[in-house]
């Protein structure tokens, strides 16, 4: 059964590979980086919403390696800012973009917003494609909170230290990695995506023989 539940995590992000990495481990799935495969491609993402990108990561990757491949969208999307920088997240401010570039460059934009309009939610959406690029299981997480005025903390990654958590009172950047992993987007998706996946294991759908017939993607969702 390990063998049977090996999944190629297609993501270069050593920050959000080390994450999923922690929020699989317990169930038992052995985890592989696309970067241990000389073979595998940088797959440019081209989609408009995270949906179109998770795909694209999962079944472009999937087809090139042979291998069952998880695929993972995930940004930020801020209401005042009519849901920017969303799918641009990592490139927010532009092609050379870093985390402290892209945190500025929001701080700059929410600049006049008043702290009861600057409500944002963190997305992230999963997507399983099995070895002949065919999507298997969509799950979709979500995470809601303020934008700070300024960063707050050294944890996390991306917009982390800028994202607060109301009932919390702390930013992603404060919180603990432990409690992160209970109530972040990613740990949201990853709730979802396990069971589906159990399933799909139970029922034969993985592993699948080459002259298999499609059955429909499991979608999932889930967010506060």
């Amino acid at each position: 059964m390990r063998d049977q539940r090996t999944l190629v995590l297609g993501t270069h992000n050593r920050k959000k590979l080390a994450e999923l990495v922690e929020l699989l481990e317990p169930h038992e799935f052995r985890l592989r980086s696309v970067s241990e495969y000389p073979d595998a491609i940088v797959v440019e993402e081209s989609g408009s919403t995270f949906t179109e990108n998770a795909a694209l990561k999962a079944c472009e990757q999937a087809r090139r390696l042979h291998a069952w491949v998880l695929g993972e969208d995930s940004g930020l999307l801020v209401d005042a800012l009519d849901g920017a920088p969303g799918v641009h997240s990592a490139r927010y401010s532009g092609p050379a973009a870093t985390d402290a570039s892209n945190n500025q460059k929001l701080l700059e934009a929410l600049a006049d917003v008043p702290w009861e309009k600057r409500n944002a939610h963190y997305v992230c959406h999963m997507c399983l494609s099995d070895p002949q690029g065919v999507v298997r299981i969509r799950c979709q997480g979500e995470c809601h909170g303020r934008i700070r005025f300024e960063p707050g903390g050294q944890g996390g990654f991306g917009y982390d230290p800028l994202f607060d958590l109301l009932e919390y009172h702390q930013t992603f950047g404060e919180l603990s990695s432990a409690v992160k992993g209970v109530i972040s987007h990613r740990s949201r998706a990853v709730r979802l995506f396990v069971p589906a996946l159990v399933q799909l294991v139970a029922t034969g759908g993985w592993p699948v023989s080459t002259s298999f017939s499609t059955p429909p993607a499991h979608s999932v969702s889930t967010g506060t």
